[in-house]
């Protein structure tokens, strides 16, 4: 017993140190802030909280099966079978570019996107691994990315939606934050950007419902149902939220992380219709539907925001759930068809204009 409690003791000590001292982990919010929380709806009891009483907290066995299921069960085509290709794009066509809005995939959740002469990135994850160490977690599926993070232009403004790892990474931040000139985050997570050498005068921090203006571009930060931490300890710290990007001439939506929920029809109401929805399809499961948006959701999601043509995002990116890296794409394909959505599916790096009225995209999955 004497030996278990030592191990149990230097197991607990090495986390500490380990979160404490490695940068990866980001900042902890301070009482300060947490007054200044208090004046959310979503904030209590020193938390933010969803508006239904999801997730479900795990007991520490819970998490522990949850983990030991995670790690030990074969999935069948889990990752494809070879690194998938990326349409490269010309950084000097980026730095000059004065046309219509575009975007483009640089994989999973992270994007490009280029609208009233404006450069802008929303959840840009460029790193390997979407763990705070790369022991931690697989590679992501593609070694490329459609151009390179040092040959980025200037950025005007970056736009995070929550602080978990396969969207919020260390490594990105350090290589961006001198060429960007703003970012927009929920509650809390300018804590992180902050740890991370971000001068808090290039930070806004908004909570759901609230909007900003970036030279004409309304920014508003709306709800999502999900959740955040970086560590086991900082659960719930900071918020999680989605976002409207509007122009006088285009409306966009982005999903960020989200479980199904009446959200969707609020945020349609209120703001839309969307030239384009840029919809959260991969890394569910039955056990965690509250937070991830099963792939027949996410087209009926794209419907409630009155969506003129919907986009699945976090899939292609990284492994993070118990499920076929193809299901995603395959499962919401059939269930736009069927409640006549239009949906898009271009490759990593291929340009998408917001307001192409297009839908002319091979299943380029099938060859991995």
């Amino acid at each position: 017993m004497t030996i278990i409690l030592i191990i149990i003791g230097l197991l607990v000590i090495s986390y500490l140190l380990f979160t404490n001292f490695y940068p990866n982990f980001g900042g902890d919010i301070a009482n300060e802030q947490k007054e200044v929380y208090q004046k959310s709806k979503q904030y209590k009891d020193g938390k933010f909280h969803n508006t239904k009483p999801v997730p479900k907290d795990l007991s520490f066995p819970e998490t522990l099966k949850l983990a030991y299921t995670f790690f030990t069960t074969n999935v069948p085509n889990g990752r494809p079978k070879e690194d998938l290709k990326t349409k490269k794009v010309d950084s000097i066509n980026i730095a000059n570019y004065q046309g219509e809005a575009r975007m483009f995939w640089f994989g999973h959740s992270s994007f490009l996107l280029q609208m009233d002469s404006k450069t802008i990135l929303l959840d840009p994850m460029l790193g390997k691994v979407a763990a705070p160490h790369p022991l931690l977690g697989a590679n992501r599926f593609n070694k490329e990315f459609p151009l390179a993070i040092e040959k980025l232009p200037a950025i005007d403004a970056v736009i995070f939606s929550h602080d978990h790892y396969d969207h919020l990474d260390y490594g990105t931040i350090l290589k961006i934050k001198d060429k960007t000139k703003h970012f927009y985050v929920p509650l809390g997570l300018g804590t992180h950007l902050k740890k991370w050498g971000v001068h808090p005068d290039k930070i806004t921090e908004l909570d759901w419902w609230q909007n900003t203006v970036l030279d004409g571009l309304n920014l508003i930060c709306t709800p999502a149902q999900h959740f955040s931490g970086r560590k086991f300890n900082t659960s719930q710290s900071t918020l999680w939220c989605s976002w409207v990007i509007k122009s006088k001439t285009e409306n966009i939506y982005f999903s960020g992380d989200s479980g199904y929920a009446t959200h969707f029809k609020e945020i349609g109401e209120q703001y839309g219709p969307f030239d384009l929805a840029l919809m959260e399809c991969g890394q569910y499961n039955q056990m965690w539907s509250d937070i991830h948006m099963m792939p027949e959701e996410t087209a009926q999601a794209g419907l409630d925001v009155k969506a003129k043509k919907i986009m699945p995002i976090h899939w292609a990116g990284f492994k993070l759930a118990l499920h076929a890296w193809t299901d995603p794409i395959n499962r919401v394909q059939a269930k736009a068809q069927e409640l006549n959505i239009t949906l898009i599916t271009p490759k990593l790096g291929e340009e998408i204009i917001v307001k192409d009225t297009t839908n002319n995209y091979p299943k380029w999955w099938e060859k991995y």
